[in-house]
């Protein structure tokens, strides 16, 4: 069974028919789901899950999950740092791109812990389909030439925010 990490921006709540019908082909290929517990694209994740009846849905938790809309099986995870900040929820997610074979990532071309689980899919040889909100379409992010042409078509003071954002809070990692 594949294992699809699915995350995204808190502002990327609402899915259209693009995105429903991606998370229904996936339901199709009964590959496992792994998703966080945040407001937002997990949650609206776990809402369309869970009315589907689907039943191979992982959620990802921190200390107690936040929401599990389904009842599914959780993995909590444990983070360095003991304040609820950036760096906490990012071990979630730094987990889930780890145990994923891929990810699909819901983004606002804005949203830095999104940015971030790119950057770690990535990182770690694992293709991502990238659901930019402004252009309303998946981009297929396989390289890091792949992640620079999906940037350049961003606002390029958010990106750059972020990118200052995820520098500034998680320990040094590789660069991309």
């Amino acid at each position: 069974m594949t294992s699809v990490f699915i995350g995204g921006s808190r502002a990327v709540s609402r899915f259209n028919s693009t995105i429903l019908s991606k998370l229904d082909e996936l339901v199709g290929r009964q590959c496992l789901i792994l998703v966080g517990d945040a407001n937002g694209a997990d949650k609206a994740v776990q809402q369309h899950l869970a009315s589907r009846g689907y039943e191979h849905v992982l959620v990802y938790c921190m200390d107690e999950c936040r929401n599990n809309l389904g009842n599914w099986p959780t993995t909590n995870v444990t983070s360095p740092s003991s304040r609820r900040d950036f760096a906490y929820y990012a071990a979630k997610d730094k987990a889930m791109a780890q145990d994923a074979k891929c990810g699909i990532m819901l983004w606002d071309g804005k949203s830095k812990g999104t940015l971030n689980n790119i950057q770690e899919l990535i990182r770690r040889g694992k293709k991502t389909l990238v659901y930019l909100a402004a252009e309303r379409a998946f981009h297929k992010i396989v390289t890091e030439r792949d992640l620079t042409a999906l940037l350049e078509r961003c606002d390029p003071n958010a990106v750059r925010r972020a990118q200052q954002t995820i520098s500034a809070k998680l320990p040094a990692q590789l660069p991309l």
